[in-house]
């Protein structure tokens, strides 16, 4: 048996294997997940809130953007509080302080810790034990919790509404006023968090940790990190120490020492002609840098909310486009452009691989590039209807605000997209077709090319996994396929096979080689990459089976990065191969920075919030905004830019290109980034971690904790980073822009001298 067979049959087992486990999870994820009761009742009867409350509640906060709003369960965004843990400890307090007024101790605050020890053990009963009746499907309350939950309720009450008591809080924060204007939704509102602060702290039946393994961190209700996570948190390191070295074992072992192909005198590509459909692409490459530009405008704006609140320059911004807008359209908007890159380079490379260019192809990639356009600015414009309160809940799921991060667009818009995913699908998987026919040399990564296609096409499908009231916990198990595995996932395998082909076409790499590197660097990063999606899902109401898992298979995704820097000198060293090389320049150091990023975004800062004990207290804070930025910009930001490069060879092969700007285009974009990373958002996150030590989670979330000078300094901080990375976005803006409005000039293709190709 070939080894390339035996890779194919290892990969397919692994993808079999690997997906039966996560639909597994996903069964028990279902079956016992916090139960959403009938009704909340007090213990002399009355009841406080109904499942009809409860599930209203949650279809207002997604209204007003959700997780783009504060977040849930530590996932959203970064400001305003985490409801789940500001509830929780907000009524724990109430109930602290009704003891201790009872008892004619004064506030509980006041006391010393004598005084307070048996007021908390007694409000940690109150909040830990489980009065969930299956039979009756209810909740029931003390009289004491009744209370406090009154309290709470009360401020969000005011807080979502214009009350002047709250309107500082509302500005820190950076909340519009009347961010709910009906009572009756206010009060949904406060059903709906408690609901999520009660799964926070109450066990398990029979176990000794809440739902959601005892997430957040608050002392005062007793929530306190499980052995479970401590113990898989070692058992992860251990994991990838070992996977390191057994990739580090199988490199020297297997490290290939086949003669590079014979270097082609001249560039093959100036030789293939661009079709129709491949010219067309290039609006796709306009809508990228337009998207892109429009991303980084809401970024800053985004983070200008964090100092002035509700304000820019004194202009009452939130009264047109409040925080959790922009905040949703920024990050929708860098998985967009991104994606947009990918699909343009499958329709760009597709007939390129195959020489064949379809009937109606070309028509195909632009009525695409239409129902894209339509797709953002119709789902762009329901989250503005949906979040200034002006379209209302009955339509707000399929046309206005989801509310959950990266997968926030209207049910009809997510079904369109899907649309045109299989369509992207058809056309480059009818363009691909002549040459996975046959047994062709490279047939292999054009299999795994088109494969992944296939994997991108339908991945994309689990975001329409649940519906408008399917249970929280199951929700963001699908949602997690959307981001990790679609995203994070697939999307690479399709970019290794594109580089590897490419380098393959440009005469850089043998098939064999190539073919066998690509089919092991897949397999090796869905060894963890698909398993590691649980990673996500350790504190969202699942069992101990994901920390298990998600910790176990997630520091696996590490593994392949230990290498990494080896990955990177050997594409550097591809653009001295030979001097017309130099044509491609640029792309090679968009994917020299994909390496670099892959190992300290991906790798070192993923790996700083991977392991359960450290999410424990890390999640929803900067430190995750740390690798979330540097991931998410650093390896698929700079690989979208960089396969865009390429397709623009091809689509414009005779323009004049402007190397300087793209040179300092380049070092623009990774200066800031690294900038935006090392000045704001590692020591911003680093602060907020010693909060969580020190007082709980959610202090670090608090407006008293981000409205410090300290804070601000380190948020106005962000502008030498920003500004760096803007100005790099601006320069390959312009840069692709000159190549279609700028005079062109044609160029003969460089050759090799007559002593370098007599001795290739």
């Amino acid at each position: 048996m070939s080894t390339t067979r035996k890779l194919w049959l290892g990969l397919a087992a692994l993808l079999v294997t690997s997906f039966a486990v996560l639909l597994w999870v996903g069964s028990v994820v279902h079956q016992q997940a916090p139960p959403l009761p009938t009704a909340v009742v007090t213990s002399d009867g009355q009841t406080l809130y109904t499942k009809a409350d409860m599930e209203e509640g949650r279809q207002v906060w997604q209204s007003i953007g959700g997780q783009q709003l504060g977040s849930i369960w530590g996932h959203g965004a970064l400001l305003a509080p985490d409801w789940s843990a500001d509830w929780l400890h907000r009524e724990s307090m109430a109930m602290l302080d009704l003891l201790a007024r009872d008892a004619g101790l004064g506030p509980y605050e006041s006391l010393d810790a004598q005084q307070q020890a048996p007021l908390k053990a007694r409000v940690q009963e109150e909040l830990r034990t489980n009065t969930y009746d299956a039979a009756s499907n209810t909740i029931t309350v003390s009289a004491l919790r009744a209370h406090a939950m009154e309290a709470v309720a009360a401020h969000y009450m005011s807080l979502f509404g214009n009350d002047p008591a709250t309107h500082k809080l509302r500005e820190g924060y950076a909340m519009r006023e009347n961010t709910v204007a009906e009572m009756e939704h206010r009060r949904a509102v406060t059903a709906f968090f408690w609901w999520t602060s009660w799964a926070a702290a109450t066990q398990r039946p029979n176990e000794a940790m809440s739902y959601t393994q005892n997430w957040p961190y608050e002392p005062l209700a007793g929530n306190a990190p499980t052995s479970t996570s401590f113990l898989w948190s070692v058992f992860s390191i251990l994991f990838m120490i070992f996977g390191i070295g057994l990739l580090g074992w199988h490199h020297a072992r297997q490290v290939s020492h086949e003669p590079l192909p014979p270097i082609p005198a001249r560039d093959p590509l100036t030789e293939m002609k661009a079709t129709p459909s491949m010219k067309a692409t290039g609006k796709y490459f306009w809508t990228v840098l337009a998207l892109f530009l429009a991303q980084i405008l809401l970024g800053a704006t985004t983070a200008h909310y964090q100092v002035e609140g509700q304000q820019a320059y004194g202009f009452a911004l939130a009264n047109y486009l409040p925080y959790s807008l922009t905040r949703t359209w920024h990050t929708e908007l860098a998985v967009l452009w991104i994606a947009t890159a990918w699909l343009a380079t499958g329709l760009y490379i597709a007939p390129l691989i195959s020489g064949h260019e379809p009937k109606f192809q070309r028509l195909g990639v632009n009525f695409l590039w239409v129902c894209l356009l339509v797709i953002v600015v119709g789902s762009f414009a329901g989250q503005w209807f949906a979040v200034m309160d002006k379209m209302g809940l009955k339509y707000n799921f399929w046309f206005g605000h989801q509310g959950w991060e990266y997968t926030d667009l209207g049910r009809f818009w997510q079904i369109f997209l899907f649309i045109g995913l299989m369509l992207w699908l058809f056309l480059v998987g009818r363009a691909l077709l002549p040459a996975m026919r046959g047994k062709k040399e490279g047939a292999s990564i054009v299999g795994l090319l088109f494969l992944s296609t296939v994997a991108i096409g339908l991945l994309y499908g689990a975001g329409l996994m649940w519906g408008e009231h399917t249970h929280i916990a199951m929700v963001e198990y699908w949602r997690w396929w959307v981001v990790h595995l679609w995203v994070e996932g697939f999307f690479e395998v399709f970019a290794t096979a594109v580089i590897s082909y490419l380098f393959v076409r440009l005469g850089l790499l043998r098939v064999s080689s190539a073919t066998t590197n690509v089919l092991f660097a897949t397999i090796v990063f869905m060894a963890g990459g698909v398993l590691g999606t649980l990673h996500h899902l350790y504190f969202s109401g699942t069992t101990t089976a994901v920390i298990a898992l998600g910790a176990s298979f997630s520091a696996l995704e590490v593994v392949p990065l230990a290498l990494i820097g080896l990955e990177a000198h050997d594409t550097w060293k591809k653009q001295h191969a030979a001097p017309w090389m130099a044509r491609y320049r640029w792309p090679i150091m968009f994917f020299v920075a994909v390496s670099f990023w892959n190992l300290v975004g991906a790798g070192l800062l993923g790996f700083l919030v991977n392991t359960p004990i450290a999410l424990y207290y890390m999640q929803g804070l900067n430190l995750t905004a740390t690798h979330g930025h540097t991931a998410l910009m650093g390896v698929y930001g700079m690989l979208g830019l960089g396969l865009m490069l390429f397709c623009l060879r091809g689509i414009k092969p005779e323009a004049h290109w402007r190397e300087g700007w793209l040179r300092s285009s380049f070092w623009c974009l990774n200066i800031g980034l690294s900038l935006m990373a090392v000045l704001t958002l590692l020591p911003l996150g680093i602060l907020q971690l010693k909060a969580v030590l020190e007082h709980g989670y959610w202090f670090a979330r608090s407006a008293e904790f981000m409205d410090r000078p300290l804070i601000h300094m380190l948020v106005w901080m962000r502008v030498p980073g920003d500004t760096l990375f803007a100005v790099g976005a601006l320069l390959i803006s312009v840069f692709v822009a000159a190549l279609w409005l700028a005079p062109r000039r044609r160029t003969a293709p460089a050759a090799l001298p007559q002593a370098a190709r007599e001795n290739a």
